[in-house]
């Protein structure tokens, strides 16, 4: 399995970074299947670098916040409207409504307006689905929203991405024997305090370690005003391992 950061900053588009999206890729049956986690502000123009985006086999979006999900919009328009055309729609799994609200998005007024470009499914918390040699389950996590982490399997090995999340008991399933964990550190310690939203690096590696079996700790959705190496700092003094922090266009093979 490989995975690309396409973008992983946090809460908006950085200076460096587009916000979250990852490119997870694998062989099966006698090619490279793609999908992503999330595609959100300013994603698609670099997902360009790595693939033609019409080569989507799926897209998995954690919740509808803007900087998770906004490029389909784009999207949408490159599988409606390039002169190659598009074979069929490409499958995105999502919160409850995604059509409904990525068509209200774009300005359409019919609910059903995407649908020849995408085949909208919903996520069924706990319940995986399986994409080429991909094995994708949702948990569902805790934030403002209807709101998932996407647990990601393929040739014996494991991707967790918390998407975006405070610390919850359904962190524990998503993360354990992961070999990479993406966990959501927007905040930080001692500055941050609003429940129910985003985890520091403290507690990204506190719910790493009682989740047991994670390989590598990598923290992500670091929005541009934080301190990366300040929140690289917080997690280190609870995690017994190297703390890796995402950096935009790099690829991990796995």
């Amino acid at each position: 399995m490989k995975v690309t950061v396409v973008g992983c900053s946090g809460s908006f588009a950085g200076p460096r970074s587009p916000a979250s999206c990852y490119l997870v890729q694998a062989e099966h049956e006698g090619r490279t299947w793609n999908v992503v986690l999330d595609i959100g502000a300013g994603a698609l123009g670099t997902l360009q670098q790595h693939i033609d985006p019409r080569d989507l086999d799926a897209i998995f979006l954690s919740h509808l916040h803007p900087d998770h999900c906004i490029d389909l919009c784009g999207l949408y328009v490159v599988q409606r409207y390039h002169p190659e055309g598009h074979s069929e729609p490409v499958v995105v799994y999502g919160p409850t409504g995604t059509g409904k609200r990525m068509s209200e998005a774009y300005g359409l007024d019919d609910v059903h307006a995407m649908d020849t470009e995408f085949d909208y499914r919903d996520h069924v918390d706990r319940v995986p689905v399986v994409v080429g040699p991909f094995t994708v389950t949702p948990y569902a996590v805790h934030h403002p929203i209807e709101a998932y982490g996407l647990r990601v399997e393929a040739d014996g090995v494991t991707v967790a991405y918390t998407g975006d999340t405070d610390e919850c008991e359904s962190l524990l399933p998503l993360m354990h024997d992961a070999d990479l964990v993406l966990a959501d550190s927007a905040f930080v310690e001692g500055r941050d305090t609003l429940p129910g939203i985003h985890m520091n690096g403290a507690q990204c590696a506190r719910v790493a370690t009682r989740a047991g079996g994670v390989g590598r700790l990598m923290l992500t959705h670091i929005p541009a005003w934080n301190d990366r190496e300040r929140c690289r700092a917080q997690a280190a003094a609870h995690w017994a391992g190297e703390v890796e922090l995402a950096e935009p266009g790099a690829a991990y093979v796995l």
